[in-house]
């Protein structure tokens, strides 16, 4: 109430203040014109009167110049006429002017000026203005005509405009006061007030997605930050009572703030370097302005809360058309930013170098080599030189981020920086550097295709840590330097020895973090209500649905999907009308022909089984080829009867954990692919072969007839595991095991074989 009383009180001193301030200018603008009117005038009716006065002056007829100023002095606003000799003797005046005495004339300016004379002048107490103009008789002054003028109604106009201005600023400041008070209450009081209940309900323990109140209002800075403050206090709150449960049944669970404590103990902060392709937040033009994008990915999803915990540095090429515009002088911006937490450092790559590396030897040559998926690998020359050339770009840029830290923390992400290990760790011998492996590791036999095998496992054995995501992974791995590598291999240790460097590998399966898929979504709203919004939205009627989440990759198994799909319509024909799939495909690397061609093969697929069943109210697939963020997903896995993960080969899927962290009503089941990483964990999965269309759809009518006591079970156990085994604990068990390496002076030069 003070404050809205403060804030009228002040709009009205500065309504009054500014209306005062343009009125006065605007009376004194009146007033000059009307002066400058009336001297118009004046000047206007003088030279008429002159052409008439002069001849009777001439003549000397003060008969006819007495009857020539009474005639014209009577006229409105016209005080009087009057024509005066050069000694300044009245010859004739209109009688008008016997009620005031008329000031002296001023001969001597208008008889040397030899022109008009205007001037605004007091006559006893009443404002006059007089004109004079020279009368001639030939060439030269006889006398002075004057012409008289009231002004005072020149007055009386601007005492009006005052009184009007008065009444003006009344109902201006009346109208301001109204609207003011309206528009705190609207915009201010209870958005406040809504705020403060819904920090009450959250202190109550009643969670709520998010704060109530528009996010454009002006008010979205203060409801961000109380929405990160509260939400703070509740995961707190949450992770106090989950540690107390836990440690009551023995038990621990990993979170953001023991991840942030254990990375504390091992290494000063910013000593963790993260590097990988794709970053986390890129800026693209869009209209006139910048819009930030996060792209989506898995590796994105598990690696961000560890540098959100730690306030390390991510290295990553720059791939937004505004990236260079939004980084400082060394390249770096912090992320996010709504909360900067830690720094995002882009590396730039030519188009050439980016097309040879990511495109080409990356994606054409490792990513199908290590997917049995029955796609032939592609390895030119070309490619594996720009590859080389990202792998030492990237190496400097580690290096400049790590100068004068002492014993830093580097992990390397994914195939596409197989080199770089080897590159850092010869530059600094100190560093405890790490690479985790996130797809498949295929056997020798299969790595043998690649014409650089030797060089491609020398530098990964650079490193002092390699991670994948099962042990079979790791035999795989390991098997393959036997074959390929002068090396002594400590099956024992899980080790490999090599011109005095140890390498360890280690299975480590990554997850996702259990709790932000439940932050992100209201728990009021029953899956039913949501199913019936996003059906709505797609203008279908159904009652099941099953959901797929992946990137349009041939890997992920999306053909023999939609096949199982079908399969199951024509097994049991009950369902049809019934049930429908949404499958969300973000397009991905559609500069390969391998991927835009499979894209239009997966949609020919798709509207090839609608149009055996669709009606104009339903369809049996419903196929999204766009990029969907993480809270646009959300109400997908929520609504769904069951999530399908069936890809032909993959290191772990993400897209199977994060369904099951999503599903707090512990409701929902997981048909999942037997060559998934994620099948060795969660056993309590529909596991399937995805080759087998019979057993897909088997698998849907199980998913979707399944006793509700069994499906929970399910459910519940699944999410006991995802939670046990999040993205922290995979973070917090690599960097552990990483810090805890004993870094030895080699006995050799690193490159060297023996």
């Amino acid at each position: 109430m003070k404050l809205s009383l403060r804030l009228i009180l002040f709009l009205v001193a500065a309504v009054t203040i500014v209306t005062f301030v343009v009125s006065k200018n605007e009376v004194r603008a009146e007033k000059r014109g009307l002066r400058t009117d009336l001297v118009h005038r004046a000047e206007i009716l003088a030279e008429s009167l002159q052409e008439i006065v002069e001849p009777a002056l001439e003549k000397g007829s003060r008969e006819q110049l007495r009857h020539i100023v009474e005639r014209f002095g009577n006229r409105e606003q016209l005080a009087g006429v009057a024509v005066y000799d050069n000694h300044g003797q009245v010859l004739a005046e209109s009688s008008n002017l016997n009620r005031f005495v008329p000031p002296p004339v001023p001969l001597a300016s208008v008889i040397s000026s030899n022109t008009g004379l205007s001037q605004f002048i007091n006559v006893g107490s009443e404002p006059m203005h007089v004109y004079y103009l020279p009368l001639h008789d030939k060439n030269s002054v006889v006398g002075v005509l004057a012409i008289f003028h009231e002004v005072g109604y020149i007055e009386t106009q601007s005492a009006r405009m005052w009184r009007a201005t008065f009444w003006h600023v009344i109902v201006e400041v009346l109208l301001i006061v109204l609207i003011t008070v309206l528009i705190i209450r609207w915009t201010i009081v209870l958005p406040i007030s809504r705020t403060a209940q819904w920090m009450k309900d959250m202190r109550r323990g009643r969670l709520l997605p998010t704060p109530p109140g528009p996010k454009e209002s002006f008010l979205a800075p203060f409801t961000n930050e109380v929405m990160n403050l509260t939400r703070s206090l509740a995961d707190a709150r949450s992770a106090a009572e989950e540690e107390a449960r836990l440690r009551e049944s023995g038990e621990s669970v990993w979170t953001a703030e023991r991840l942030r404590v254990s990375i504390q103990g091992k290494a000063s902060q910013g000593s963790l370097v993260v590097v990988s392709n794709r970053e986390p937040y890129m800026h693209v033009h869009k209209a006139k302005e910048i819009e930030l994008l996060v792209p989506a990915s898995g590796l994105v999803t598990a690696l961000e809360p560890i540098l959100r915990a730690c306030d390390g540095v991510w290295i990553a090429s720059g791939s937004g058309d505004a990236d260079r515009e939004t980084v400082d002088g060394q390249d770096h911006i912090r992320v996010p930013p709504d909360k900067p937490d830690y720094t995002l450092r882009r590396v730039w790559l030519s188009k050439e170098v980016e097309k040879g590396h990511y495109y080409g030897f990356s994606n054409e040559g490792l990513w199908p080599l290590c997917h049995i998926a029955h796609t032939r690998p592609i390895f030119r020359a070309s490619d594996w030189q720009n590859y080389q050339e990202a792998n030492r770009k990237f190496a400097e840029a580690v290096l400049q981020e790590i100068e004068g830290v002492e014993n830093p923390l580097v992990l390397v992400q994914d195939y596409h920086f197989a080199l770089l290990p080897r590159m850092v760790k010869e530059a600094r011998p100190d560093a405890r550097v790490a690479i985790f492996w996130h797809i498949p590791w295929p056997n020798p036999e299969a790595f043998g295709i690649c014409p650089w095998q030797r060089e491609l496992v020398s530098g990964l054995l650079g490193a002092d840590l390699i991670g994948f995501q099962i042990q079979a992974h790791c035999d795989n791995f390991l098997e393959t330097v036997d074959a390929a590598m002068e090396s002594q291999i400590e099956w024992e240790r899980f080790a490999v020895k090599r011109g005095g460097h140890i390498t360890f590998v280690r299975p480590f399966p990554i997850s996702v973090d259990f709790r932000e898929a439940q932050r992100a979504q209201d728990p009021t709203v029953s899956p039913y209500v949501l199913r019936s919004e996003l059906l709505g939205k797609l203008g279908i009627k159904a009652n099941f649905i099953g959901v797929g989440v992946d990137r349009v990759d041939y890997t992920k198994g999306l053909l023999e999907r939609l096949r199982g799909v079908e399969r199951f319509l024509e097994k049991w024909p009950a369902y049809r009308q019934k049930f429908t799939f949404i499958q969300i495909g973000a397009p991905s690397r559609t500069e390969i022909a391998r991927y835009h061609d499979f894209l239009l093969e997966l949609e020919a697929e798709a509207a090839r089984i609608n149009a055996r069943w669709q009606t104009p109210e339903w369809k049996p697939i419903a196929l999204l080829t766009r990029h969907h963020s993480h809270e646009e997903i959300l109400p997908y896995y929520r609504a769904a009867d069951f999530c399908m993960v069936t890809s032909l080969h993959d290191g772990m899927n993400l897209v199977a954990k994060e369904f099951i962290a999503s599903r707090d009503d512990q409701e929902g089941a997981l048909i999942l692919s037997q060559f998934t990483g994620a099948a060795r964990e969660l056993r309590d999965a529909i596991i399937v072969n995805p080759y087998d269309v019979e057993q897909l759809a088997e698998a849907i009518r199980v998913a979707l007839e399944m006793d509700t006591e069994e499906r929970q079970t399910r459910m519940k156990l699944m999410r006991s595991t995802v939670m046990r085994h999040n993205v922290f604990a995979w973070a917090g068990s690599l960097i552990t095991e990483l810090s805890e390496i004993r870094i030895e002076e080699p006995q050799a030069e690193l490159g060297q074989t023996r």
